[in-house]
């Protein structure tokens, strides 16, 4: 790619995989160049299920998106979700060898690879270990303990697990679509770096990702993510429920959900009556648009009391951990009408519905802010973030570098301690790495 501040995100969803590239404007905001969308056939339920189907809609979503933006994809950053994600609360503490020194990154880092030290169910490996808070010696709630004296350093850590396989086997697909992997990304939080504001994750949020195959929830409370689930419902099931309720074809059953279904049965009268053509030669078939609601209806309304189960698993109803700014809705299945009031409803929850525009430039095509668009909004944000991280320090690098002779020394000497001071590296990124180096042996 010409610009190295192109980034490019890849939503390989269970309906549609979209391929959208980007880069950043003057204002700091996201400037869609190119978009490319392709109906998803070999995933089911966030799951790869057919190599061979899902790199080929992968290879048509990124060629559309090319030709769209007149610009050659080489990597990509793509997001993971699936009934296989699990997370879990594990803390954990390390004693430092030397209290007279302050706590620095090194010592977060050996806390962190601790954890992932963890014995996991066979097949499954740690994808995400988040911080939550630290406590040094006996001093509790610390949310940054860096610069601080302390023996013992300890801290609780939200542990985002899932299974090998599912994560190598979409790896596998991206690099047999010709593309490079630069980043995974757990969806949900993809989503929320998208739709939700600072205010809200200090606050108390629960986002809601409505897909085609999965629910996904992401809770931030603090400013810190506390909780992730992936429930294996999404709007595909609601899709074939009228599809088996009404006798029609699924495709029918799409549109008729898209244009005329309502999650709230009093609103429509007995007699709003909608006719779909028969098949060949087949008499109309006649459906009322109550009896579609209803169907809707007690559809969402499961998937909406399995993700209540799983906020009040978190802690909703304890006085420390509640969400003060409610419930944000996102995904393609947010565009459901009524949706917002009967999660209000069930829930006793505030609720809005999250378009990802906000971190978008204002030319923006109007579509792009659809809530179906909002994890790949996210991953394209991910991957602007990690390009900004890694320029820094190059920057860096590349003034020291132009000094005169006889500072030659002194640049030797920043030269040699530069990797201390440079991010250290995530596990995700380890892990993405470790992925690559599988890949290529594999072949």
């Amino acid at each position: 790619m010409e610009d190295n501040k192109i980034a490019v995100g890849l939503d390989i969803g269970t309906t549609k995989i979209v391929a959208m590239i980007g880069r950043k404007n003057e204002y700091d905001k996201i400037e869609v160049i190119g978009i490319g969308k392709a109906k998803s056939l070999g995933v089911k339920r966030g799951v790869v299920s057919n190599i061979t189907q899902t790199i080929q809609s992968i290879q048509q979503a990124v060629d559309e998106a090319e030709s769209v933006s007149g610009l050659k994809i080489e990597d990509v950053v793509v997001g993971i979700a699936g009934q296989h994600i699990r997370s879990l609360h594990h803390s954990d503490y390390i004693t430092r060898n030397n209290a007279d020194e302050v706590i620095d990154d090194v010592d977060i880092e050996n806390l962190v690879n601790q954890v992932h030290k963890l014995v996991m169910l066979p097949g499954e490996e740690i994808i995400h270990v988040l911080p939550q808070e630290f406590k040094v010696d006996s001093q509790a709630d610390i949310k940054e303990p860096i610069g601080m004296y302390g023996g013992r350093l300890e801290a609780n850590f939200h542990v985002v697990v899932g299974q090998v396989s599912s994560i190598r086997n979409i790896g596998r697909c991206v690099k047999s679509a010709g593309l490079d992997l630069s980043d995974i990304t757990l969806e949900p939080l993809a989503s929320a770096s998208a739709v939700l504001s600072q205010e809200e994750k200090e606050a108390g949020v629960a986002l809601i990702d409505i897909g085609g195959g999965t629910t996904d929830l992401a809770i931030f409370k603090d400013g810190i993510i506390r909780h992730t689930a992936v429930i294996p419902f999404g709007g595909n099931v609601i899709t074939d429920d009228i599809k088996e309720g009404c006798s029609i074809i699924e495709k029918q059953a799409e549109l008729l959900k898209i244009k005329f279904g309502s999650a709230w049965p009093g609103e429509n009268k007995e007699t709003e009556i909608v006719s779909i053509p028969g098949l060949r030669g087949r008499e109309p078939k006649e459906i009322t648009l109550k009896n579609l609601s209803k169907i809707i209806h007690a559809r969402v309304q499961e998937i909406i009391e399995h993700v209540y189960l799983e906020i009040k698993n978190y802690g909703h109803e304890t006085a420390k951990g509640k969400l003060i700014a409610g419930i944000v809705l996102t995904g393609g299945g947010a565009q459901l009408k009524h949706l917002r009031q009967l999660v209000e409803y069930i829930t006793g929850m505030d609720a809005r519905i999250g378009f990802p525009n906000e971190h978008l430039a204002g030319d923006s095509d109007d579509a792009l802010s659809s809530p179906a668009y909002a994890t790949a909004v996210g991953l394209l944000m991910e991957g602007l973030e990690k390009d900004n991280k890694e320029e820094t320090v190059e920057e860096v690098v590349e003034e020291v570098i132009v000094t005169t002779e006889n500072e030659v020394e002194e640049v030797q000497q920043i030269v040699e301690e530069r990797p201390k001071s440079k991010k250290k590296k995530s596990f995700f990124e380890k892990f993405t790495e470790g992925l690559k180096d599988f890949l290529d042996n594999a072949e």
